[in-house]
């Protein structure tokens, strides 16, 4: 199922030709995870919870029926599946790991702790390891068989954001930071730049051949960056999420597993894809960018919905690439 993932918390929701998850979490949603054996979707959220719904798709309907939640005792910030699908591990600001064995109905349990809260988490499933990021600027690489971690790597700074497609894994801190790593030799910076964009990283993505990464920030601009110094020539920056003099972050990238082009998502309520012919727009939660004296939870529901751009025909367009990216979105 090629499906696009966005978060709400809106007060006016606008599907888009897109499904509404029933019962969704009570406040911000911080992270999307489809299991990769099952329609299966995980969500975590601000109000301490990980939730699971099953995803039932009969031709071009879709419906969803919640499954399963556990507790954390703060803030849930991120989430990722094992590999063979069985197993959820979530993490958030009351600095530790769950695993969740949610489908042999097992009880969940603490697999792994930080001495800040996590940020990013991810299971690593050729090296049969957990890693995770946290605001304790280490990265730390669990055997969740084991109470301690097998290796802890310090960090210049805290960790905001992380992504791995095995061998590449890159680190994206405070301070601009941008820290690549191959995972053959995990206890060795491969590279260390700073991010091509001025402003503090919000998330990253690699590239699905391993040959660079994606970068956002909160100051609506995506960078593209290549890590073969004879292909910098290629690298680029381009404004996105904006509105007029608003600029609005960039809170989310991911790849698309068919045709490789790209969704951001952004505090201007809007995902688009990149390199199509087409884009989508939706809400999207409030991100505590205005801090919390603009946060009214009385007046805005969250919602999450399933994009499905390749139910239809004339949806795929949305997220087939074009032969090459346009210079319209460069500096």
């Amino acid at each position: 199922m090629s499906t696009f993932l966005t978060g709400a918390a809106l007060s006016n929701p606008n599907p888009n030709k897109s499904y509404e998850v029933v019962q969704p979490p009570n406040d911000s949603v911080s992270s999307l995870s489809f299991s990769p054996k099952a329609n299966l979707l995980v969500a975590t959220s601000w109000d301490n919870q990980v939730r699971c719904w099953e995803i039932v798709r009969s031709g071009t309907s879709v419906g969803t029926a919640p499954k399963a939640s556990i507790s954390h005792e703060q803030p849930v910030l991120c989430s990722t599946w094992k590999d063979d699908g069985t197993t959820v591990f979530s993490g958030g600001c009351d600095k530790q790991v769950k695993m969740w064995p949610l489908m042999s109905g097992g009880q969940s349990m603490t697999v792994a702790m930080h001495d800040a809260p996590i940020k990013e988490i991810s299971w690593i499933p050729e090296m049969n390891l957990l890693v995770t990021g946290s605001w304790d600027k280490t990265l730390r690489y669990w055997d969740t068989r084991q109470a301690n971690p097998v290796h802890i790597q310090q960090l210049p700074e805290r960790c905001y954001a992380l992504t791995v497609r095995h061998p590449l894994m890159v680190v994206g801190t405070a301070d601009r930071n941008l820290i690549v790593y191959n995972l053959q030799s995990p206890q060795t910076e491969f590279k260390r730049i700073s991010s091509p964009l001025k402003y503090q990283t919000r998330c990253l993505a690699t590239f699905p051949d391993q040959q660079g990464f994606l970068v956002g920030s909160i100051e609506g601009r995506v960078g593209v960056h290549h890590l073969d110094d004879s292909q910098q020539s290629k690298n680029f920056t381009f404004k996105c999420h904006r509105e007029g003099s608003e600029i609005y972050s960039v809170n989310s990238l991911n790849f698309h597993p068919i045709h490789h082009t790209f969704a951001t998502a952004g505090s201007d309520g809007a995902f688009n894809f990149w390199d199509k012919d087409s884009k989508q727009r939706l809400k999207v939660c409030y991100d505590w960018s205005k801090g919390a004296e603009n946060h009214n939870p009385a007046t805005a529901k969250t919602y999450i919905f399933l994009h499905l751009p390749q139910i239809l025909i004339f949806q795929e367009s949305e997220v087939k690439g074009k032969p090459r990216l346009g210079t319209s979105g460069r500096k």
